[in-house]
């Protein structure tokens, strides 16, 4: 899953402000488009509200061996089209982030990432429809995978840029069994560190580690939006195809 996992006051502050700055001017751009061309959106409000829950859930989830979320963008990129499809993954991380998935400041740079998702996903679908004489499953497969590694390549990008250790960042904590009348059935209890100069960001190790695993996670969720295209396309074809608003 390309989404950043800082809490507030990680980042530098004019990456932080650039993100929200880039992501505003999208999402006021996207909001005018769809005013101006109200075919684009008319009869998916509920899509739109059904993909964004589907989206959440996905994103609460954790595919624990890899540490990996499915983020189910491409798959709302397909459905929504590009400028819906944003619109939804701003939406989606603003909720994620106000229980605590990231942090708000944070919430402008991961609507980039996973919008990527989103607009590359839905354009790279279209494309290999026109282009290629695979499957609905293959062309959703393929721009998965390929809309992942964009992403994930942002991501990487966004933290080498910004000079931080994410090793750094990850508070080291025990949870024990407690009585569940008092304080829950799991304590959770941060250990104190001694403190210490953060060490330097190894950015080509963290690359690596990261492709390594995210690698993983952009096959599995490939071939999880492939079946649903898959299925989508025998039951309800009309729900891959997004027209366009005639001017």
């Amino acid at each position: 899953m390309s989404h950043i996992h800082l809490p507030d006051g990680i980042l530098p502050v004019w990456l932080v402000l650039l993100g929200w700055v880039v992501t505003a001017a999208i999402v006021a751009g996207v909001l005018w488009y769809l005013q101006r061309n109200p075919a684009e959106l008319t009869g998916r409000i509920a899509r739109l509200g059904v993909v964004a829950a589907l989206m959440m859930v996905g994103m609460s989830l954790e595919v624990v061996p890899i540490a990996y979320h499915f983020n189910l963008s491409v798959l709302a990129g397909i459905l929504l089209g590009p400028a819906a499809g944003f619109l939804a993954a701003f939406i989606v991380v603003f909720m994620l982030a106000l229980f605590g998935h990231g942090g708000i400041t944070v919430v402008g740079l991961n609507t980039l990432v996973i919008g990527t998702e989103v607009v590359l996903g839905s354009v790279l679908f279209r494309v290999f429809s026109r282009t290629l004489r695979a499957s609905p499953f293959w062309r959703a497969f393929l721009g998965t995978v390929l809309a992942l590694a964009v992403s994930t390549t942002l991501m990487v990008g966004i933290i080498g840029v910004a000079r931080i250790n994410p090793a750094e960042q990850a508070p080291r904590a025990t949870a024990t069994f407690s009585n569940p009348f008092q304080e829950g059935l799991v304590r959770v209890e941060v250990l104190q560190e001694e403190a210490h100069e953060p060490a330097e960001l190894d950015l080509p190790t963290f690359a690596g580690v990261v492709y390594a695993l995210g690698a993983v996670g952009w096959v599995l969720e490939g071939l999880l939006t492939g079946f649903i295209v898959r299925y989508l396309s025998q039951v309800r074809p009309d729900l891959l195809v997004v027209r366009r608003a005639r001017p």
